[in-house]
């Protein structure tokens, strides 16, 4: 089971990673840069539901801080999950 348990932590940080790398590049790139792009294509299909429920405040979007924490937890439960058994 540690193998598998150290692959469900391995996607959580990278997709906890990817999430913070797509919030920075959305301060510094275009939204039509390819880079950019290819990350958006990864988070956007989490953070749409998120954002038609928590809207942006002001001028800050708190829903990728919202898919961090989701993603967290869900990622300890599945680990909590497969370590009882």
């Amino acid at each position: 089971m540690t193998p598998l348990i150290n692959l469900i932590n391995a996607v959580v940080q990278l997709y906890t990673l990817l999430i913070l790398v797509s919030v920075l590049l959305s301060y510094f790139m275009s939204p039509y840069d390819p880079i950019r792009a290819t990350v958006d294509r990864f988070v956007n299909p989490l953070l749409d539901p998120i954002r038609k429920v928590v809207p942006p405040v002001g001028m800050f979007d708190f829903s990728p801080i919202v898919l961090m924490l989701l993603v967290q937890f869900l990622g300890g439960i599945l680990t909590s999950l497969l370590m009882a058994f």
